[in-house]
């Protein structure tokens, strides 16, 4: 763990060590990069009624619970649970978890949805994680991957091989982008630039076809930054990625925190838009009101105040905001603010941008805010997805889910495809309806606008169907899919 305080370590636990392998978590696991909330007792309500959900289908249907969990029938059942906790925001029926073979059929007729996560990373190499090894030759028994029986298993390799399942194996997605994270301690970044770009080589050869993509991450203000931004432009990223925080893995020893709108972050706008990247993503949010007492000198650029000056002056360029600038509170909190006030903590902030100062070139990249809020508070899930379409507009919201933190991201993809913004809050808000998990709406956010981002023509992607991960997919389903739903980030023990 890295910024985390001895006090701090004390109350966390490896999430894939000690967390029931639901089809969707039922707390908040976090990364590295903060501490995550305690299980809320809406939450604890909901694990409950999942359990036993399980336990009166799962004998019926000759299943241990474990099984069943792994079915779609099971991950049915996690929202029906969620609607029983939370009220209807998810379309699901309990007879939807009761019958196999109507939730495959419905998962099936869905499959070939495009999805294009654009804000992935690998498992992180650390020490504690060495008993993946033995979860990775128990996969490799299941056949999906021969190539895993050959040779000394490694830890290195295992990120790669466990984030290929979970990706594209055990979800729907289509082509993902391989993110990091830098710091001030070299060997912490989660990967370099130079790795990033060789794995979505790795990667695209192993396919036959382009599944990945990859960011080069910048950091303004650090001494030698623009000469290291040259290097990585040299590699051909995908789009930029920065932090305004600074490190944020280690915010303590954090010593350059940069602004968007700075005149020393346009000097690297500049080098990127004459290498010909379009679309600059910059982590926000993601930062409870605790750490402004805690960090307080960060605090300041943690916000989203600097995003619409750097769209205005940087017009040719697409400002990609991630997890939306979501605050990251207490849900229930987050939910009684906006139900008092219409205001959710800098997402509003972030959505009233293009009315207040004319621009068109800001972006929310959901990443964790979708996964956490969803299981913690759907309404304020709701809310936000509302917020965010209303004001910056359903053309500009797109998909990302931090995988594999939360494990793999079908649950998050499962989310979207069933929630709804409610009425009452849709007649009191102006929200307009998200509707059917294959409409305009979800369409756009999961796959089209990311391709019109990132270039990519989705008449064209036929290869996907062909290509050899399709093929190791069509395999692992035909030997019957075994989705592991673990998670792997941190949960609050308690």
């Amino acid at each position: 763990m890295k910024f985390f305080s001895e006090q701090d370590r004390e109350g966390l636990k490896a999430s894939e060590e000690c967390e029931p392998r639901t089809p969707l978590p039922l707390r908040m696991v976090a990364s590295e990069e903060y501490l995550p909330i305690a299980q809320t007792v809406k939450q604890r309500a909901a694990e409950q009624r999942l359990y036993a959900l399980a336990d009166s289908i799962a004998p019926k249907l000759g299943m241990t619970r474990r099984r069943f969990f792994q079915t779609s029938a099971g991950m049915a059942a996690g929202f029906v649970a969620l609607n029983q906790t939370f009220g209807p925001l998810f379309a699901v029926t309990p007879a939807e978890a009761a019958t196999p073979e109507a939730a495959s059929e419905r998962a099936e007729t869905l499959a070939n949805q495009f999805i294009m996560d654009m804000h992935t990373h690998f498992l992180r190499d650390d020490t504690q994680l060495t008993h993946f090894v033995s979860m990775r030759e128990s996969v490799a028994a299941q056949g999906w991957n021969p190539q895993l029986k050959e040779g000394e298993q490694t830890i290195e390799d295992l990120k790669f091989q466990n984030y290929f399942k979970e990706v594209f194996l055990d979800s729907d997605t289509k082509i993902a982008l391989i993110s990091s994270a830098p710091s001030e301690i070299p060997e912490d970044w989660f990967l370099t630039n130079r790795q990033m770009a060789q794995a979505r080589e790795r990667v695209n050869e192993s396919a036959g076809s382009s599944r990945m993509m990859t960011h080069a991450i910048m950091t303004p203000e650090k001494p030698g930054w623009l000469d290291d931004l040259d290097a990585a432009l040299e590699l051909k990223p995908d789009s930029l990625k920065g932090y305004t925080v600074g490190d944020n893995t280690h915010k303590g020893l954090s010593r350059h925190p940069w602004r968007m709108d700075s005149r020393e972050t346009y000097r690297g706008y500049e080098k990127a838009q004459a290498a010909g990247i379009r679309n600059i993503c910059v982590h926000k949010g993601l930062w409870g009101r605790a750490m402004d007492e805690r960090f307080p000198i960060l605090a300041p650029y943690a916000r989203v105040d600097d995003v619409a000056q750097a769209a205005k002056d940087w017009p040719q360029l697409n400002f990609i905001i991630y997890h939306a600038g979501y605050r990251l509170d207490d849900p229930e909190w987050a939910l009684a603010e906006f139900e008092r006030t219409g205001r959710i903590d800098w997402v509003t902030d972030l959505a009233e941008i293009p009315e207040k100062h004319g621009v068109t070139n800001v972006y929310a990249d959901l990443g964790q805010i979708f996964a956490q809020t969803l299981i913690a508070q759907p309404r304020i899930c709701a809310a936000i997805m509302g917020q965010l379409i209303r004001g910056l507009g359903v053309d500009h919201v797109c998909w990302g889910t931090d995988a594999v933190w939360t494990g793999s991201p079908q649950w998050q993809i499962e989310g979207l495809r069933r929630l709804e913004i409610p009425d009452d809050m849709r007649r009191a808000h102006g929200f307009a309806p998200l509707g059917p998990a294959d409409g305009p709406v979800k369409s756009a956010i999961f796959g089209g606008n990311n391709a019109r981002l990132y270039g990519v023509d989705q008449a064209g992607l036929g290869e996907l169907n062909t290509d050899r991960f399709a093929a190791a997919k069509r395999e692992y389903l035909a030997a019957g899919a075994r989705p592991t739903n673990r998670r792997y980030g941190y949960v609050r023990s308690g």
